[in-house]
């Protein structure tokens, strides 16, 4: 019972400790010097319950400086390359005027799953990269092996080709990425799984592990076939459409240019004055002998003598090279070649159909017919322009007046080469006389022409009136 007087004693006597001996009785801890007795103690009531311990407080939030780890778990370490301090901006920029990691919210974390997930179970605290490259199994060639790992350096990477192959995704590759270059052989395969099998602990070399990724996705070479086909559909297409269309163009504007006409008059009348005949016309390459002719007496070039001419004659006669644009862009293009892309074409169009079949089992079925049949309609469209375009461009040579023989030697490229040539001859003619007849009338004063200028004209002005 004592011990029970002084147990309660004592738990007052925190308050006594501001003076007085009151460290062994209840009321002591006031300085007074009474002792409890055992009878005191029987007859006083009995103690209150203590009472309940107070809540738990929260778990407070994650800090910067904790990060989320208790001090019981040891958690893998991210051992990244901290920003000690981000120092503000040094002036407002189109992004704002605070670095990004100023403006980022806070996020409360599940620290308890944090530290399970990434509860270090080994005896080091982090997770680094092994320190020592581990070998790699190459098998390849080092030329493949090479070829491929340039390739790769524009790709994505391996794992994610197969999905952007089955659905055809243009947004991961793209046709210049070209991966008909990465089909692997069955050697190649062969070859990759022995040396994965003998050493299934080693990584694969980049390249056998791009080609082995490949490797098992069924039916590769006829997907990217049909894959490059959809692609190229328009390039190819271009290939033929824009040659025609700049065809039929350079045949309106030369129907339609006055200086052109102005200038077959003009060379012809030469031409049957110095011939003594009266020819309905000439072949139209012929004007690319105007510059070759020289006179007797000046050694002048007779493109000379018809760009003098012309500019007297007709005055509001233009450089002709401006008016035919297209002509010089038809002279640049290959139609016999043109025929063969549309030939070609039909025959990849042909060849998707055939290969559109093995791939019945995904996407595929359902996406490549509503594209093949789009194509074959254009197709027939684009056979049909160049047919009209073709049998147009003899009709404008007949029009010109050569023969049905004549027409059938005559290609394309070489009479819009012929008259692009001809006519930027023309303008650079042209402007010398310009040039010339300017530095004349400097000399000269503006009002009267140069002595020259009275001597040279009267000839070639002569030669057409007679």
């Amino acid at each position: 019972m004592s011990s029970q007087g002084r147990g309660r004693g004592g738990g007052r006597g925190g308050r006594g400790g501001r003076g007085g001996r009151g460290g062994r009785g209840g009321r002591g801890g006031r300085g007074g010097r009474s002792r409890s007795s055992e009878a005191d103690i029987r007859v006083s009531p009995p103690a209150a319950p203590p009472l309940p311990p107070p809540p738990p407080l929260a778990p407070p939030l994650p800090s910067a400086s904790r990060q989320g780890a208790t001090a019981g778990r040891r958690t893998l370490r991210l051992h990244w390359r901290e920003l000690q301090s981000v120092a503000p901006l040094p002036r407002t920029t189109r992004f704002g005027n605070r670095t990004i990691w100023a403006g980022l919210e806070p996020v409360r974390l599940d620290t308890d799953r944090l530290e399970y997930l990434f509860e270090s179970k080994g005896g080091g605290g982090g997770f680094k990269v092994a320190s020592g490259r581990q070998p790699s199994v190459s098998v390849l060639a080092m030329k493949r092996s090479n070829i491929i790992t340039i390739a790769l350096s524009r790709l994505p990477p391996p794992r994610l080709l197969p999905p952007a192959i089955y659905s055809m995704d243009g947004s991961v590759l793209d046709r210049e990425d070209r991966l008909t270059a990465l089909v692997p052989t069955e050697e190649e395969l062969r070859r990759i799984k022995e040396a994965r099998a003998r050493d299934p602990h080693s990584p694969l070399a980049p390249a056998e592990l791009c080609l082995l990724t490949l490797g098992e996705i069924p039916h590769l070479t006829s997907r990217l076939q049909l894959w490059a086909f959809a692609l190229d559909y328009d390039s190819l297409e271009r290939e033929v459409a824009e040659p025609l269309f700049h065809l039929k163009l350079a045949m309106e504007q030369l129907a339609a240019s006055r200086t052109f006409r102005c200038l077959l008059a003009t060379v012809l009348a030469i031409g049957n004055f110095l011939n003594g005949r009266k020819a309905r016309g000439f072949e139209l390459s012929y004007l690319g002998e105007l510059s070759q002719v020289r006179d007797t007496h000046a050694r002048q070039p007779l493109l000379l003598h018809v760009c003098v001419l012309l500019l007297q004659l007709y005055p509001q006669s233009t450089d002709l090279h401006s008016d035919i644009t297209a002509v010089t862009k038809a002279g640049k293009f290959d139609y016999s070649l043109v025929r063969s892309n549309l030939a070609q074409l039909e025959a990849l169009c042909k060849a998707s159909w055939e290969q559109l079949k093995i791939a019945s089992e995904d996407s595929l079925r359902h996406r490549l017919p509503r594209i093949l049949k789009e194509c074959e309609e254009r197709l027939k469209v684009l056979r049909a322009v160049h047919r009209r375009v073709v049998n147009r461009f003899h009709s404008f040579l007949l029009f010109l007046g050569y023969s049905r023989a004549m027409v059938r030697d005559t290609t394309a490229e070489d009479f819009c080469k012929t008259i692009s040539n001809f006519s930027l001859e023309y303008r650079t003619t042209r402007q010398a006389v310009l040039l010339q007849r300017e530095r004349e009338r400097l000399r000269g004063g503006a009002g009267s022409p140069g002595p020259n200028t009275r001597k040279r004209q009267p000839a070639p002005t002569q030669v057409f009136i007679t």
